[in-house]
């Protein structure tokens, strides 16, 4: 059965004659323009800076709450001899941030040391213990925080104690109570002004390097770009800017790792965009601090010996392969774990790796749109990540439950949180409660935004490069997805391992595209059969052996009104967990049921029709199995009739109970006809049966074969197995919803 994952909105299309005449002439066609228009880009100069964005409107770093306190602590440090720890984190954001700091400072003369916090054994921000340890075996005097430490008191504290200066520079959200940091630099300081807060990690630590530097380093906007999207912040304004000039950077970057790593995960750079680093590149540096220790990733965005570079990507890269692997059978297992019945899921076993399990629960999340909690046990304590539909806010819920938890953060639709294994129940029953509480467990679907309605007839690769020149697409700018229908589906055929992915080909007149519809392999039937599909797609460019083609990319999918499908084929079986009606043995429960199916039918069609109206099903697949298929040999004709009664009348006696059968050969009439024939001459009066034994009654008055119940029951039931072999399954359906 097709459901849609979202509730979809279509944004209401709007535009302006003089904006669309200045759009064109930037070579966008009326679609692109009016996507722009409603995104706010309403006048020519907003579409100029756009379209053309210059690294010369990227705001003064110094305007930075701290910079100029951490710019002047910094050259002090290098101008000493002092050793400087750059501390990060364990993701790509961490990352980058923390190998643009480290190029910068060491383009200046700087005796510096990085370290990256194992996600298991330091966990994240400042740790005071690797503090401790770089301050009293390494003799590092100065820290600075990239990408972390709003939240770290106890350990900048500690620092700032012995003497230790710490820089923190951060982006993400503000405590109420700030750490006594020698300066904070941070987009969203309370004391400062910046004009945009939504700066990643590598953002901030690129905007020090400038800094200190002095001028616009366009060499470290590649790993800007790389932290940026990894760390999905908002994609405008100077992000916008940042990551288009990055990823211009990224496909000629001479680092020869990120070389390595691409070759590796097979990405050509002159075709790299925001998704391929966004899917490809980023994940696999969130593999490594995912499952181990994540310093080698410094080596490999900043080194220069290439066999070095070569073992750490490959190494890299295994990591990913083995990220995926743990993640698939987390997944696996967590499913069989699910209660339906209920509105939350909170899922908890030992073994399971902490660092996988947010993936977890956002793919959890996309499948069962309802709030998932995915924990790993170890030593009596659960530890975890949530993820929440949009109408559930996780935080809110919970926020005011502090007693549940050892640790808890988060926001909207993220979470992290680590609690007593005997608190798991409670954890369920009070998120459960909120939800009940509030009127939230019909709200099952999030969201999708469609931005305009397409025709496939006038859909061309003009039109996607159209799009493509309003790249880079991500948080704040999504990429668009576009509504789609009447159209006819012409093929569909299952791709990938275990014929896990779909390709279907539509059709509008003379023009028809390739739809690429991931994780749907199971519905190859559904989506080849459906009548009234409608589409959620993005636009995507498909090039092999030579050619260039435009392609569709599945986002979501529904059939209005009720779904239809036919099964009469041999080959073709139903579809798992489908609950089966077979009208030959006992009827399954169905109440609640969307989707049946219907195996035997039966004798008395009148019974499935009162089955169907009884019930509000949303998809029907018919098997339609026929125990006695007398529309295969009609209901008697006129000839054959007369041959029965020639043949029965030269015998005074019949036994049908021994002779049936060798009368059915001589007549070469089906048993089972020749059996309703047989009935219809005992109602007509033409022979009498007793105790088996048939005599013909010759003085019978003479009757039309027309006038018999049991004829016209024979006849009617022949033309309603016709309609269910042989008609259309919309057919079908309109006779058996007819009262």
């Amino acid at each position: 059965m097709i459901q849609s994952t979202y509730e979809w909105t279509l944004v209401p299309t709007i535009s302006d004659e003089t904006f669309v005449k200045a759009a064109k002439k930037e070579g966008l066609d009326l679609a692109a323009a009016q996507l722009l228009y409603t995104r706010g880009i309403q006048t020519a100069e907003a579409l100029k800076n756009f379209l053309q964005p210059s690294l010369d409107d990227l705001h003064d770093p110094y305007l930075l709450h701290g910079m100029k306190e951490a710019v002047e602590r910094i050259r002090l440090a290098i101008e000493q001899n002092e050793q400087i720890l750059i501390y990060g984190d364990y993701d790509a954001d961490g990352m980058t941030s923390a190998s643009i700091v480290k190029e910068a400072l060491e383009e200046l003369g700087a005796e510096c040391l990085v370290y990256l916090p194992n996600r298991f054994t330091d966990g994240y921000g400042p740790n005071q213990s690797v503090y401790k340890y770089f301050i009293e075996q390494q003799g590092v005097s100065l820290i600075v925080t990239v990408d972390n430490g709003v939240a770290g008191h106890e350990a900048i504290d500690y620092a700032q104690s012995v003497g230790v200066d710490v820089i923190v520079t951060d982006h993400h959200s503000l405590p109420e109570t700030l750490p006594n940091a020698y300066t904070i630099v941070h987009p969203e300081h309370p004391d400062g002004d910046y004009p945009f807060p939504h700066l990643a990690g590598c953002g901030v630590a690129f905007k020090l390097a400038c800094a200190l530097l002095e001028t616009v380093q366009v060499e470290w906007l590649d790993l800007v770009a790389i932290g940026t999207i990894a760390d999905m912040v908002s994609l405008t304004d100077e992000n916008r800017i940042l990551v288009k000039y990055g990823l211009s950077m990224l496909k000629q970057t001479e680092r020869i790792g990120l070389q390595e790593l691409m070759t590796l995960a097979e990405i050509r750079p002159e075709s790299l965009t925001e998704e391929t680093v966004g899917f490809q590149v980023a994940p696999r540096l969130n593999a490594l601090g995912r499952l181990d220790d994540p310093n080698p990733a410094i080596d490999l965005l900043t080194g220069f010996d290439e066999e070095e570079a070569q073992a750490i990507a490959q190494m890299v890269d295994r990591k990913n392969t083995e990220r995926k692997e743990i993640v698939q059978a987390i997944y696996d297992e967590a499913r069989t774990m699910i209660d339906k019945e209920k509105p939350v899921q909170v899922l908890a076993k030992a073994g399971w790796n902490p660092g996988v399990l947010g993936i977890v629960a956002g793919r959890l999340l996309e499948e069962l749109q309802q709030p998932i909690i995915v924990l790993s046990i170890e030593e009596g304590r659960a530890k975890g990540s949530a993820r929440s539909v949009a109408a559930i806010d996780i935080f809110e819920a919970l926020k005011e439950h502090q007693e549940l938890f050892i640790a808890f953060g988060g926001h909207a639709g993220a979470a992290g949180m680590t609690l007593e294994v005997d608190k798991l129940e409670a954890l369920s029953d009070t998120l459960s409660a909120y939800i009940l509480e509030n009127g939230l467990d019909q709200v099952r679907k999030g969201e999708l935004l469609l931005d305009e309605e397409l025709d496939l007839e006038e859909l061309t690769l003009d039109t996607l490069k159209s799009f493509e020149s309003l790249a880079p697409y991500g948080m704040d700018h999504k990429k668009p997805v576009f509504y789609i229908k009447d159209f006819q589906v012409e093929s569909a055929r299952t791709m990938g391992q275990q014929n896990a992915h779909l390709k279907f080909r539509i059709s509008k007149g003379q023009a028809s595209f390739d739809v690429v519809a991931f994780g749907l392999g199971h519905l190859a039937l559904e989506i080849s059969q459906s009548k009234q599909l409608e589409l959620a797609v993005s636009l995507s460019v498909n090039q092999w052996n030579g050619q260039t083609a435009l392609q569709l990319m599945l986002v979501d999918l529904r059939v209005q009104g009720v779904q239809l499908y036919n099964l009469r084929s041999k080959q073709m079986t139903f579809p798992e967990h489908l609950v089966v009606v077979d009208f030959a043995q006992a009827l399954p429960e169905v109440t609640g049921q969307q989707a049946i199916g219907i195996a035997t039918v039966p004798d008395d069609v009148q019974v499935l029709k009162d089955f169907l109206q009884a019930h509000d099903f949303q998809a029907i697949y018919f098997k339609n199995d026929i125990a006695t298929p007398y529309y295969l040999d009609g209901y008697g004709s006129r000839e054959q009739f007369a041959r029965l009664y020639k043949t029965i009348y030269q015998f005074k006696e019949f036994d049908v109970r021994y002779k049936l059968k060798e009368l059915a050969v001589y007549l070469k009439i089906k048993e089972s006809l020749l059996i309703k024939m047989i009935q219809i001459f005992q109602e007509l009066g033409f022979v009498t049966i007793t105790d088996g034994v048939m005599t013909v009654n010759k003085e019978a008055e003479k009757r039309e074969i027309s006038e018999s119940s049991i004829y016209q029951q024979l006849k009617r039931q022949v033309a309603e197995q016709e309609l269910l072999a042989l008609g259309t399954v919309q057919e079908m359906y309109d006779y058996l919803m007819e009262n």
